[in-house]
């Protein structure tokens, strides 16, 4: 085996290690590192996160209600998600809580990808 050839090698087992799933990675570090972003704790015993948690499940609820009355209809299953955001958005408003489409670090409104309120 020539140098190129073992460089191909070693390049495609160092891809193939980037590709395998991580395990093990506490879910705030890694949302840390993928985004920058601090994951908020979400303590149980505080009665603002309970009533936060009772809104949500509200949201939830009229947001899932609403997606069934309408229907959601794609080709993709994956597309389901960003076809129910209109729904959850509509449903956190209907609670006096705020939700919108978000935005990237630049400002810019995010209308593409995985959903993300």
């Amino acid at each position: 085996m020539d140098g190129k050839e073992e460089y191909i090698r070693e390049l495609e087992e160092v891809i193939g290690k980037f590709l395998e799933p991580l395990k093990g990675i506490p879910y705030p570090i890694a949302i840390k590192a993928l985004t920058c972003c601090e994951v908020l704790s979400f303590d149980l015993s505080s009665r603002e996160n309970r009533q936060l948690l009772d809104l949500l499940k509200t949201v939830a609820k009229i947001a899932g209600e609403e997606a069934y009355k309408k229907g959601i209809f794609t080709k993709r299953p994956n597309e389901a998600g960003n076809k129910i955001e209109p729904f959850v958005i509509s449903a956190v408003n209907k609670v006096n809580l705020k939700a919108d489409k978000p935005k990237t670090k630049k400002g810019k409104i995010k209308v593409a990808g995985y959903p993300d309120i």
